[in-house]
């Protein structure tokens, strides 16, 4: 049998070609893998939370910030055009607008704003400090504490094209959403390597939720529709149906959280309590800040002990406005306009988001009325954040 002999010359070149090939495909995928690894340059928060349970106001603390970018409720947009469907349905529609908003891609609302655009026509444009200061608009500075009235009357008029612009030029995008009520439905944006996305969870006493409702019931039909699948149909939560569906999405996502959460929410994801925030603002604010990796400025803080430290609980023309007001009153006042019948129904369909959340059930009208009993809970040391992680947050 003829042996083919092979000088041992080119043997060596070729093992050592086939060597060079391999360290070079060893060395781009490491440093594929080290570049998938890294996070990217900005920071992205969801504040996640429920109509009337002072996300506003804690959007604002985030929005009044020099170096974030903010929106207010950019999936009003998908619920206004498809109105029709249920909130379940919607989730995905949502969830890509936000992932969209996050990496500053604005073309996402061609599908809801098919005419040639102005900042104007962006939902509750004004409340982002980001747009009424350069380079979305020249009438103020960035480290300007900015009013909507102001803005709306001052930078209305400039084309939508700033809204990107303006977004590719800031350290945080933070998005302020009521339009979620499954934590899972967030796991693709949480896994996704082109984000940096981190969660705060803003609940209020459903009781005190339900008393600020009552203020804008009109204003609240259309969404109360959606959330309860009335093809629709404008609904007034009279029934507490509405209120059921928030009470049991916050423990869903609080539990999802905090239970056995997945690798790759822990370090994550801090539930906050309103209540909390207006007793102690710049501590909490303080702890929001240093889980968002912001600091917060000396112009900050006078701002928000002047916001926090007005008078009075506030109108009902004001229901969806950040005025200066005596924010713990505000957090009480449920207990005195309320009546106990009511607070009772409100306890039975909530029953379980007010134990979970850290809240006191009242058993009496006295106990209602009777202000020196404080109905909310001392919090636990870390009760209200994802396990801490050792290690860097896995692939999913």
């Amino acid at each position: 049998m003829a042996r083919i002999r092979i000088p041992s010359t080119i043997v060596i070149i070729f093992i050592t070609v086939q060597t060079g090939f391999l360290l070079f495909m060893y060395t781009r995928y490491s440093s594929f893998v080290l570049q998938s690894e890294e996070k990217p340059s900005q920071v992205h928060i969801l504040i996640l939370s429920s109509w009337r349970s002072g996300s506003s106001f804690v959007g604002q603390l985030f929005s009044q910030h020099p170096s974030v970018f903010y929106l207010m409720e950019p999936a009003w947009h998908v619920w206004v055009t498809m109105y029709q469907n249920s909130a379940k349905v919607l989730h995905m529609a949502v969830r890509d607008l936000v992932r969209s908003v996050f990496l500053c891609d604005m073309s996402v609302f061609d599908a809801y704003m098919p005419w040639k655009r102005n900042l104007s026509d962006l939902f509750q444009w004004a409340a982002s400090r980001a747009l009424c200061s350069a380079p979305a608009c020249d009438s103020f500075q960035r480290t300007d504490i900015t009013s909507e009235l102001a803005c709306k009357t001052l930078c209305g008029r400039y084309p939508f094209s700033k809204v990107e612009e303006a977004c590719k030029t800031y350290s945080h995008v933070v998005i302020k959403e009521v339009r979620f009520f499954d934590l899972k439905v967030l796991y693709p944006l949480l896994t996704d390597p082109s984000l940096n996305l981190k969660i705060i969870h803003l609940v209020r006493d459903p009781r005190a939720v339900v008393k600020s409702r009552e203020q804008s019931v009109k204003a609240l039909a259309r969404d109360n529709g959606i959330v309860l699948s009335t093809n629709g149909t404008k609904v007034e939560d009279s029934k507490y149906q509405v209120m059921q569906e928030v009470c049991r999405s916050h423990v869903q996502i609080y539990e999802t959280a905090t239970l056995k959460p997945p690798n790759f929410l822990k370090d994550r994801y801090l539930m906050v309590r309103f209540e909390d925030l207006v007793r102690d603002p710049l501590s909490e604010i303080s702890e929001m800040y240093r889980f968002a990796d912001l600091s917060l400025t000396p112009r900050l803080k006078s701002w928000i002990y002047n916001i926090t430290h007005g008078q009075g609980p506030g109108k009902k023309k004001e229901a969806f406005k950040i005025t200066s007001r005596d924010a713990v009153s505000v957090s009480q006042a449920w207990r005195n306009v309320l009546s106990f019948q009511k607070v009772k129904k409100i306890q039975e369909v909530c029953k379980g988001a007010i134990n979970i959340l850290g809240y006191q059930l009242v058993d009496s009208e006295k106990e209602q009325r009777d202000l020196t009993l404080d109905l909310v809970l001392p919090r636990r040391q870390n009760q209200f954040k994802a396990p801490l992680s050792d290690a860097p947050h896995p692939a999913p």
